[in-house]
């Protein structure tokens, strides 16, 4: 079953590989970790119901399932890819499936990064096995080993590709130097960074160099991890294993300056017919890259929500209206530090 959103809707290719998807995926931490309470059975039946809709694209990383900095947040290594080895059990063929190696858990709580070629085979075999598949469509460094060259890590990732393991390369949260020194080593298809109407960090120089290289970008947190949602109000609270209430742009002044952005988000989105959430997706599909949007959920209401964006039609003035009304300067708060691999 394949949903009137997402049927018409044209592919895009994943930068210089032959990974054709609907531009609209679905990002599985979410499922493991980082917000709130989780349900696996609640979560299997989303991933299933994403790819009915005609979802093609799952996101997810061996570290999915840590959770915080004492791991105590999440359900474990590698939870992440088991459960969606078991949701895509018979149907592994209709999805292009992507995953992230190179973070890690050390003794004492911390997150740890390592790219060494040797860890890489290591890693990718982890990764097949958890995911029950014989190869990854797309692999990501999800954090640079700052002790390893990226050339000599993403040397050893063009082996995989080699050896049939891999189908396609990416990075995440690098800037334009690695990605252009990647680059020169293995085409890189795609780049995750978190990147939103209120996250607009990548504008200046990374944006232009995923255009020049012919690299697709993969945004996380799409939808300001629910602000753009509209469903966050002034008196909602969150819980201590909720990874937003660490975030300064969901505390105190802050909120209540990002809520009256949003405010002017429902304002327009209301006049559209649509959702505040479709509006901040249908924005990022207009920009002049190909992007390919992971919003992240653990229901499965929301999946057929955040299809549904790619039937809201933007003018480029709209565009450019939205972009004015979240402009950096008005969004209140930073970002926890990108090193942690969200």
């Amino acid at each position: 079953m394949i949903s009137d959103a997402s049927a018409g809707l044209a592919r895009i290719t994943l930068g210089h590989s032959d990974l054709r998807i609907r531009p609209i995926g679905l990002g599985c931490m979410g499922m493991s970790q980082s917000y709130g309470d989780i349900d696996p059975a609640e979560a299997v039946a989303t991933i299933r119901t994403a790819v009915d809709l005609g979802v093609e694209f799952l996101d997810t990383s061996d570290v999915y399932g840590v959770g915080g900095p004492d791991g105590a947040r999440g359900k474990g290594f590698g939870h992440n890819e088991e459960l969606i080895g078991r949701a895509l059990e018979g149907r592994r063929a209709e999805v292009v499936l992507a995953t992230k190696f190179g973070a890690r858990l050390s003794p004492d709580g911390s997150h740890v990064f390592d790219g060494r070629p040797e860890y890489v085979a290591q890693a990718c075999e982890a990764s097949l096995r958890r995911l029950g598949t014989d190869h990854i469509d797309l692999y990501y460094v999800h954090r640079l080993d700052p002790r390893v060259p990226v050339e000599e890590t993403v040397g050893a990732m063009a082996e995989l590709v080699t050896a049939g393991k891999v189908r396609a390369l990416g990075l995440s949260e690098v800037g334009p130097d690695i990605l252009r020194r990647a680059s020169a080593v293995h085409p890189i298809s795609a780049l995750q960074s978190e990147y939103s109407l209120w996250e607009r960090g990548l504008e200046a120089e990374v944006i232009p160099a995923c255009k020049q290289l012919g690299i697709t970008l993969v945004p996380y947190g799409p939808l300001g991890r629910a602000m753009l949602t509209g469903r966050i109000a002034r008196d909602t609270t969150f819980a201590a294993d909720d990874y937003r209430s660490t975030v300064p742009k969901f505390q105190g002044e802050n909120l209540d300056r990002n809520l009256a952005l949003v405010e002017s988000l429902r304002a327009f989105s209301d006049a559209k017919g649509c959702t505040p959430g479709q509006v901040a997706l249908a924005w990022l599909l207009a920009q002049p890259l190909d992007v390919a949007p992971i919003p992240g959920t653990k229901r499965p209401r929301y999946v057929s929500e955040n299809l549904a964006a790619t039937g809201v039609p933007l003018s480029a003035d709209e565009v450019a209206l939205l972009a004015a009304m979240f402009d950096p300067e008005l969004v209140s708060g930073g970002r926890r530090d990108t090193r942690e691999p969200r």
